[in-house]
């Protein structure tokens, strides 16, 4: 009788691990006496921190980023909530800040803070661990800034996925029902008539606060100037449409974006000269 000979079986390959999302909120452009540029060097900080951990992998983006086509704020929400974690740089209190990181206890997810030892803790999350770093950004302080941010995003990251009950925040006031998000496939061509809807709004928007602020008997200087207002917000709009990473504060400052800016809009036809150009460029940024 013949043995039946065994099949041998192929070697298991062993599964890689996913790239976890780790959602950052901080400022990006100049605030609270701080420049773009030292937030840039927060950034950099913080993703190089995240990024060294080994187990689980994290990979760093500003919640704003993103690779795909879309509305720029339900972009921030919709990161704000899938991120396996967030941190969020509170320090200068900025606005926007506060309101993402008000999002993210909402959905009471996994969530680090850090700020610099120049900025008061706020009432409504002082209550929540911070993890401080020196605003002068000295070597030694942030090499301890770094390793203690990377094992706070660990151990709250682990302490997230072990209890399905686990609360940053909510916990401290009592039982709430947490929100949620629903997933919705949208056709691209939805989403360009919605940012092409929302364009036309914010110009409407700027053409109504030019009006508000002009005189009843404009001269001709103020009306060039209206006009030059709205080629600029169309001209903003088709650049961040065709180069979708750069945010409005990334854009805030820079000379060759001003000059790019400057050629498309015949700026001279509209503005007596290069200053008020810019300031109408920034105004239109800071309200976008």
């Amino acid at each position: 009788m013949a043995r039946k000979v065994k099949k041998a079986q192929p070697p298991s390959v062993p599964s890689v691990p996913k790239d976890l999302a780790c959602g950052l909120v901080m400022p990006i452009s100049a605030t609270d006496g701080c420049s773009a540029e030292h937030w840039a060097e927060i950034k950099a900080i913080v993703t190089e921190a995240v990024e060294s951990i080994t187990e689980p992998r994290f990979i760093v983006r500003l919640v704003s980023d993103a690779d795909e086509t879309g509305v720029i704020q339900k972009r921030i929400v919709q990161n704000v909530y899938n991120s396996e974690i967030v941190v969020c740089d509170v320090s200068g209190k900025n606005p926007n800040v506060m309101f993402e990181l008000g999002l993210r206890l909402a959905f009471d997810k996994a969530t680090v803070i850090i700020k610099d030892d120049k900025t008061d803790y706020s009432f409504d999350t002082g209550i929540i661990e911070h993890v401080p770093y020196p605003r002068d950004l000295r070597f030694s302080k942030i090499v301890d800034f770094k390793n203690a941010l990377s094992e706070k995003v660990v151990a709250t990251h682990r302490a997230s996925v072990a209890d399905p009950n686990h609360s940053p925040f909510l916990k401290n006031f009592g039982k709430f029902q947490v929100a949620a998000l629903s997933q919705t496939e949208v056709p691209s061509e939805k989403i360009v008539v919605e940012l092409l809807s929302e364009l036309q709004s914010d110009m409407n928007g700027l053409k109504r606060r030019i009006e508000d602020s002009t005189p009843r008997r404009a001269g001709l200087l103020e009306q060039r100037a209206a006009a030059g207002f709205a080629r600029i917000a169309g001209a903003i709009a088709k650049f961040r449409h065709r180069n979708r990473t750069k945010s409005p504060g990334e854009l805030i400052g820079n000379i060759e974006f001003y000059k790019l800016l400057e050629k498309e809009v015949d700026a001279t036809k509209f503005f007596v000269d290069r200053a008020r150009f810019q300031e109408a460029v920034d105004s239109i940024l800071r309200g976008w």
